[in-house]
């Protein structure tokens, strides 16, 4: 027989393993399949936040510039770097610290300037006489030195000495300013020279008996401290030439009862008399009327004192002399509050000045019991309109500080 071989079928299935440990077929590989890259449908993690921004947007939030600003810069050039977030917080924080540090640099510039203008020079008042203290802690009734006695020094240092020692001022008040402009309108100028003259008046009662070199200063409100709330303002009787001692206090405390009530009727007709309106009278004829009319009133008031004083111990011939006068220069004051022209005006004014002598109330004065010393100031008023200082009877040089 011929031997034949056997041809192999093409899809047959492999053959057996040959008997024995050890050997085995490796298992077909498995067939690939198609899907989606792994991580597909999953969300995708946001880069991380920068720390140095979120610093500095705190930073600058609870103002702490300098390491807002610091904070800030390194944020943003960690996360142009490392492509992080946080750079809108890096930039607001930025901003903010540097706004920041322009309030904290303008106000650091305030307070040096306010505590600059007052110590500004501290070392040239170490040798005057008292204990350096605060403007706000000087009270009526205290005595004081400055440099020099030089009491027109926008910013003076006050020493306080007691009065019995040499001095350059004494506070008549301390006062508090409302309802006026800021500091530097002539309404402001005026009310405090009001208030201050009308506290002198209280504090020195008898205005004859001051000195003839007292005058009256005020320091009120700077502009720049104005509006930031300060509405002090202090009066001063200034005695710096020569330097005085002891006090020139001489309040109703001190005084008796008709005093007093005298002084306070003749002081307020010499405060009238010393503030009449600061334009010339054809330009203003109406507030010179208005004028008239409160020394008219003025003049109503210490008559009504008077008779109240009539016949007492003392007074019996003055009295009527001064009701006597004043009845004749109210009448004067009256038809000058009427007055038609600037003309017919200053007619009325010589005519009510002249009404009333200066013999008579120097006669009264030393009935009471008062100062019969005639002060320079009063004699220099006496010229009546033409005097610049607006007629008689107002006291020393009114002196801003």
């Amino acid at each position: 027989m011929t031997p034949h071989a056997m041809e192999s079928d093409p899809v047959s299935t492999p053959p057996s393993p040959p008997p024995g440990p050890g050997h085995s077929w490796p298992p077909p590989s498995p067939q690939p399949a198609w899907g989606p890259p792994p991580g597909y449908g999953q969300p995708q993690q946001p880069p991380p936040l920068n720390g140095f921004a979120l610093a500095s947007f705190l930073s600058g939030l609870l103002c702490f510039a300098p390491l807002g600003i610091a904070f800030g810069i390194a944020a943003l050039v960690q996360i142009s770097k490392r492509r992080e977030r946080g750079k809108v917080l890096a930039i607001t924080g930025l901003v903010l610290s540097v706004v920041m540090t322009g309030v904290l640099v303008f106000a650091a510039d305030r307070v040096a300037t306010a505590v600059g203008d007052r110590f500004d020079g501290l070392g040239d008042y170490t040798e005057v006489e008292g204990e350096l203290t605060d403007v706000d802690q000087l009270r009526a009734g205290d005595c004081f030195n400055v440099q020099d006695g030089e009491l027109l020094d926008e910013h003076p240092l006050m020493y306080r000495i007691d009065c019995a020692e040499k001095h350059h001022g004494e506070v008549t008040a301390k006062k508090r300013l409302d309802g006026v402009d800021a500091p530097g309108s002539a309404a402001a100028v005026r009310a405090s020279e009001d208030a201050c003259w009308q506290a002198q008046d209280e504090y020195a009662m008898d205005t004859w008996a001051l000195p003839d070199h007292a005058e009256m200063f005020y320091y009120a409100p700077s502009r720049q401290s104005w509006y930031q709330g300060d509405r002090t303002l202090l009066c001063v009787i200034g005695t710096t030439e020569p330097e005085g001692r002891g006090t020139l206090r001489q309040d109703s405390g001190r005084l008796g009862p008709e005093q007093v009530d005298f002084l306070r009727a003749a002081n307020a007709v010499e405060f009238a008399l010393s503030r009449p309106p600061e334009e010339e009278v054809d330009e203003a004829l109406g507030e010179h009327q208005a004028w008239a009319r409160r020394i008219h009133a003025a003049l109503g008031e210490e008559a009504k004192v008077l008779r109240g004083h009539t016949g007492r111990p003392g007074l019996e011939k003055a009295v009527p002399a001064q009701l006597k006068e004043i009845e004749a220069a109210r009448a004067e004051w009256l038809r000058a509050s009427q007055a038609r022209t600037a003309g017919e005006f200053d007619k009325q004014w010589d005519r009510a000045l002249a009404s009333m002598s200066l013999e008579t109330e120097q006669a009264l004065r030393g009935a009471y019991g008062l100062s019969m010393a005639i002060p320079q100031w009063l004699e220099a008023g006496q010229d009546g309109p033409e005097d610049p200082d607006g007629g008689p009877g107002r006291g020393p040089s009114t002196e801003a500080a």
